[in-house]
């Protein structure tokens, strides 16, 4: 989907796909750069997120005079899957899927890495859409919090930081994940940012307040991950992978949907880190 370079008329397609610095693997981001050109994404998306923010505000308000509204967290999931498996195209199902394996390799690897620490959080390995209704949304933020909750537990019971192991792991880190073929029927034409921007609304509409805030708040502790790699790896520079930041604060709920996109992208690229890590590992033992 891009043209043929032009130095007088550069691509900034050509030149995202082209260029290294962030340390995405080949497949998520040529998904991702493939979906992002979409034209849900350049028309559609323009048109549906006036409407959606307006909407997303409204349920809001009745949310908050409604605390106790019903848990619709069940009606989500089965809403989710079948929104993505009818409209959204097949590159942002991937990734979407993909998101999941990612997630839980970086926090095997903290696990891994940070000695003799009691951490107990579910794998979260999807490879089909409908694996995607046994709640792994909701699953997904509760191992953000309990991954750090119980580190930190962990660590302040023995007396000890987080530091450099004496021997690094990676076994637990691959990009191969096993992903089922996903639907691309006629109507599989909706980008994966057109979609956030809808599922954010319907997160709001389903979730009671306390547990919709507790989820979009999820999304800030990516600078607190890349911490965590940072320190193990002894490098300071996994700190310039993210851009979400500022856990300590709370943002407002009305930007979700933009820290969605810039968490799944946080995300790869500390994974794809570890990725070309363990390569380079695998190609000195080889020599």
């Amino acid at each position: 989907m891009t043209r043929p370079y032009d130095p007088a008329d550069p691509s900034p397609w050509l030149a995202l796909a082209l260029d290294d610095s962030t340390p995405f693997t080949a497949s998520a981001k040529a998904a991702y750069l493939q979906d992002q050109q979409r034209w849900s994404r350049r028309y559609l998306f323009h048109l549906i997120r006036p409407v959606v923010r307006v909407l997303f505000v409204l349920i809001r308000l009745v949310r908050m005079l409604l605390p106790g509204a019903p848990d619709g967290n069940a009606a989500l999931h089965g809403f989710i899957h079948w929104g993505l498996k009818t409209f959204v195209t097949p590159e942002a199902n991937a990734l979407v899927l993909r998101h999941f394996h990612v997630g839980t390799e970086v926090l095997e690897f903290l696990q891994a890495n940070a000695g003799p620490v009691e951490i107990d959080i579910p794998p979260l390995r999807p490879t089909k859409l409908a694996d995607l209704k046994a709640n792994l949304f909701l699953l997904h933020d509760l191992n953000v919090f309990n991954l750090i909750i119980q580190l930190n537990q962990s660590l302040a019971a023995q007396g000890r930081r987080l530091s450099k192991p004496a021997v690094l792991d990676l076994s637990m880190i691959s990009d191969d994940f096993g992903l089922e073929a996903m639907p691309d029927g006629p109507l599989n034409i909706i980008d994966l940012q057109t979609a956030i921007e809808v599922y954010t609304v319907m997160y709001a509409l389903f979730l009671p307040k306390a547990a919709f805030e507790r989820a979009s708040h999820s999304l800030q502790f990516d600078e607190t991950f890349a911490a965590y790699v940072g320190v193990i790896l002894d490098e300071p520079r996994a700190m310039g992978l993210v851009r979400n930041r500022g856990p300590l604060t709370a943002m407002t709920t009305l930007g979700t949907a933009d820290r969605v996109m810039l968490h799944g992208v946080d995300a790869e690229a500390l994974h794809g880190a570890l990725v070309r890590l363990k390569q380079a590992q695998t190609m000195r033992s080889a020599a």
